[in-house]
């Protein structure tokens, strides 16, 4: 007769036999983990192998990720699209079971998780779209959103600062649907833990205002026991510390660092096998333990169950059931594309020197009471990111508003956003100083690889800011943001760019967008109505001076308004001048060869860059022999106008570098 262990068992021998074949791969945590992972995901999680999008099911993420073989031997036992034939190709170039989980490669995987501690934050994210979710749609008699969101993190998770600044708010926020199961095995990499991890997790979390109950991770009955008692708290998230062994059966590598990661050895899994008291070859997997381990059957008759809910639900409240379904299937309201088109023109028609800040709160309060799903939040600095606009409401407290004040949190609001779109249901947009950009750069890669549909909205994009000097003052930032794949960056230099920028990131699925503003304000730039549909292009032609031009100036956000009188005067002195808006030079690359070259003619080859950063970026556009007007140095302490001149931002010295380098 089988027992949980025979189980658990194979949870560890596929791990062990995948990691083996890749000759690659951390086995210590999978082995170390089966036991709660058998319990969870039997026993407790609700999900539907054959629909792994099913919009209530549990959301499961694996934090420490590179644990991914225990996941992928989950997922291929419960009945994923994940075969043993997927199993064998772990670590391989394509294959369904990548090194570490990603979202858009593995069927059951809910986010991409790697980077220690941000698939924690994530969860904390989840945690929120339940609830919020579950607050606008759920009726009596009809809890159409009811679902846990369950984490496996490890010491390197908790190591991390992220987990702090994450758990700490979702200890504020009484995210009692979440539960973290933390694998308190004492070994990294570098050894045991205790010589440089002491901390008290237990009080720590407590202080956080979580629910804490520790265990040993290798007895079935706790785990049972401690689910149960955690699932009943639903005003605080739980974390339950589990006791356990890295490289549990492992005769002479369980409990040492040599476990977690590098395969066993083809010894060393022999003698695995034996002390698990596993007979079969690799790969191989018993009828009897697929058929216990099988959630299909199950899976379907919760969702089943939930769709006759969701029937009922519909005919009592059609209008809310058709907002849950549009929001859920990510279709924009249909009014949204009129609204945008006749701002624009409003924009376009009533220039008004404002802020690019200023001009995107002012989109805001346009679009916000059109976009119930539009959830934002800033690292506490909405009076300085203007990210709040009249119909925000916190979610503090009641859980029915639409913005989050993150705190000084930056790293762990970025991966926290991710976690709430990635659940289903909302498009959040997070902001902070474009210069703290920093602090969460590594989660803003994180949307960018899992082609996550997060808006960022970062101010004080320049020396512009002024007297706060180089500490606030970003120069390379928005060069970098650019070379980060599948985020588009946007730079507008007035409201009807800001207004596009907006409209281009609402709509797009591909990936983040970031917005850049400026704090100060700024000469808005006078076009005609037909220049619109360009600037959805990424770059385009704002001002031509003379019909033969032969020096081109490209220039972004602030800067645009003083190409312009740069232009001017040139043609003034004789010089045919074209001014082309860069505001979004990823945007700008994806367009026909044919588009581009008509706006950067390859035989023109005088050009000049205005950019208030680093000016190095600019040579894809300007040449070797251009003339790039940037900052490549740090910023001062000052007046934002005086350092603009001090940095030579001023039509004169702009001047004078081009003629003596053209003419």
């Amino acid at each position: 007769m089988l027992s949980r262990k025979d189980l658990s068992n194979a949870l560890r021998i596929l791990s062990i036999d995948a990691i083996e074949k890749a000759k690659s791969g951390h086995p210590g945590a999978p082995m170390g983990m089966a036991d709660i992972a058998e319990v969870l995901w039997r026993d407790f999680l609700r999900h539907n192998p054959k629909n792994p999008s099913w919009s209530n099911r549990d959301r499961f993420i694996l934090s420490n990720g590179h644990a991914s073989m225990l996941l992928y031997s989950l997922l291929h036992l419960s009945g994923y699209d994940i075969s043993i034939e997927d199993l064998k190709n772990f670590r391989q170039c394509f294959s369904k079971t990548p090194g570490h989980p990603e979202v858009h490669c593995t069927p059951g995987v809910e986010v991409t998780t790697g980077p220690l501690g941000q698939g924690l934050a994530s969860g904390v994210g989840m945690a929120v779209a339940e609830k919020l979710l579950s607050q606008s749609f759920n009726k009596k008699h009809f809890n159409i959103v009811d679902h846990y969101t369950w984490v496996f993190a490890g010491d390197g998770c908790l190591m991390e600062g992220i987990s702090h600044e994450a758990c700490s708010l979702a200890g504020t926020l009484g995210l009692g649907k979440l539960i973290v199961f933390y694998d308190k095995n004492g070994i990294s990499i570098d050894g045991e833990v205790s010589n440089w991890f002491t901390d008290h997790t237990k009080q720590r979390f407590l202080s956080y205002n979580w629910h804490v109950i520790e265990i040993n991770g290798h007895v079935v009955e706790e785990i049972i026991e401690a689910i149960k008692i955690s699932k009943k708290n639903i005003s605080q998230p739980s974390l339950i510390l589990c006791n356990t062994v890295i490289g549990f059966g492992s005769p002479n590598k369980s409990g040492r660092s040599i476990s977690h990661g590098a395969p066993l050895g083809e010894v060393e899994t022999s003698f695995t096998r034996k002390q698990l008291n596993w007979p079969h070859p690799p790969f191989e997997i018993p009828e009897s333990i697929y058929l216990k381990w099988n959630s299909v059957n199950k899976g379907q008759q919760l969702e089943s169950s939930w769709n006759q809910l969701f029937k009922e639900y519909t005919k009592e409240y059609p209008e809310l059931s058709r907002e849950y379904i549009r929001r859920l299937s990510q279709k924009l309201p249909e009014q949204l594309s009129s609204t945008f088109k006749k701002m624009l023109l409003q924009l376009n028609n009533d220039p008004r020197n404002i802020s690019t800040r200023e001009a995107s709160q002012n989109v805001l309060e346009k679009i916000g009471s059109l976009l119930p799903e539009l959830i934002g939040g800033s690292a506490d600095l909405a009076p300085s990111n203007l990210t709040l606009w009249s119909g925000s409401k916190s979610i503090h407290n009641t859980f029915q508003g639409n913005y989050i004040h993150y705190g000084v949190r930056e790293f762990g609001m970025t991966a926290i956003a991710n976690g709430i779109y990635h659940h289903g249901g909302f498009i959040p947009y997070t902001a902070t100083f474009l210069v703290f950009v920093d602090y969460a750069r590594n989660a803003v890669r994180m949307a960018a690889l899992m082609k996550t549909k997060q808006i960022f909205i970062y101010t004080h994009d320049s020396i512009g800011l002024g007297e706060d000097g180089p500490t606030h003052q970003p120069i390379e930032h928005i060069s970098t943001l650019r070379y980060i794949p599948n985020l588009s960056v946007w730079r507008p230099c007035d409201s009807v760019e800001t207004a596009v920028s907006w409209c281009y990131a609402i709509n797009r699925s591909k990936g983040p967008t970031a917005l850049i503003l400026s704090r100060q304000n700024i000469c808005q730039v006078a076009r005609k109505n037909n220049q619109i549909q360009n600037i959805f292009k990424g770059g385009y032609i704002l001002r031509e001076y003379g019909k033969n031009i032969s020096l081109i100036i490209i220039a972004t956000g602030s800067e645009v308004p003083l190409a312009i009188q740069v232009a001017k005067k040139l043609y003034q002195d004789g010089y045919n001048t074209r001014v082309v808006s860069m505001v979004s030079s990823d945007c700008f690359d994806n367009q026909k060869s044919a588009y581009r070259d008509s706006v950067l003619p390859k035989k023109i080859v005088f050009r000049v860059s205005i950019e208030a950063g680093i000016s190095e970026y600019w040579y894809k556009y300007v040449g070797m022999n251009g003339v790039r007007i940037g900052i490549d140095s740090f910023g001062e302490s000052g007046p934002g106008g005086m350092l603009f001149e001090i940095f030579g931002f001023t039509v004169n010295k702009i001047i004078d570098r081009i003629k003596k380098s053209f003419f």
